[in-house]
């Protein structure tokens, strides 16, 4: 996946609380293969006119700024595909449903974590002035709003780590491939009788 280390692009805010995987993705569309481009399904029933998503204003918006427990519901890892083939890097929420945000972070997308009153200043001030970058600098863990102000988040520094240096769980795996190879080398010496063909 491609490394997270800093980011500035505009941000689009969401007044939605309690937004489940079945709404990032509906159920519907998990039949059709990613290669159809999940991002065109993303929050496909929510899109009423208005939607803030639809807003021109809001074109090319990387990070999402949305309300408490983003990301409920099931586990479906395709909520996630929606949102990254959507063109999100990043979201921003008061909490996360759990299995979303570990599944968020092993597909490249960075979930912070910030009080509910500061999300909704922050998306107060998206509000205001619609098209406004913020800035995430996630060796620094700070997101810096229209506003300027830097705010601290925290982060698993594991989960830290696999972002900054793009690793998803294959890659992390990969790491280890001499190890792996040992292994199976001496293993293979000591039951032959395992080796297919041996």
């Amino acid at each position: 996946m491609d490394p997270f280390v800093t980011l500035t692009a505009p941000a689009v805010p969401l007044d939605i609380a309690n937004i489940d995987t079945d709404q990032l993705l509906p159920a519907r569309f998990l039949k059709k293969p990613r290669s159809a481009g999940y991002g065109n399904f993303l929050l496909r029933d929510e899109r009423k006119p208005g939607f803030p998503l639809d807003d021109p204003a809001y074109v090319g918006a990387r990070v999402l700024v949305t309300d408490r427990n983003f990301g409920c519901g099931s586990s479906r890892e395709g909520a996630v595909y929606a949102l990254v083939d959507g063109g999100f890097r990043c979201v921003v929420a008061p909490s996360f449903g759990d299995i979303f945000a570990a599944n968020a972070a092993k597909n490249g997308l960075l979930t912070i974590t910030l009080p509910e009153e500061t999300v909704a200043e922050l998306r107060r001030q998206l509000q205001e002035t619609p098209g406004a970058a913020v800035t995430v600098d996630l060796p620094a863990q700070t997101l810096t709003g229209p506003d300027g102000r830097p705010l601290a988040f925290p982060i698993d520094p594991f989960k830290k780590e696999c972002l900054i240096e793009g690793l998803d769980d294959v890659a992390l795996t990969l790491r280890h491939q001499d190890a792996i190879d040992a292994f199976d080398r001496a293993d293979a010496a000591a039951r032959p009788w395992l080796v297919p063909g041996g």
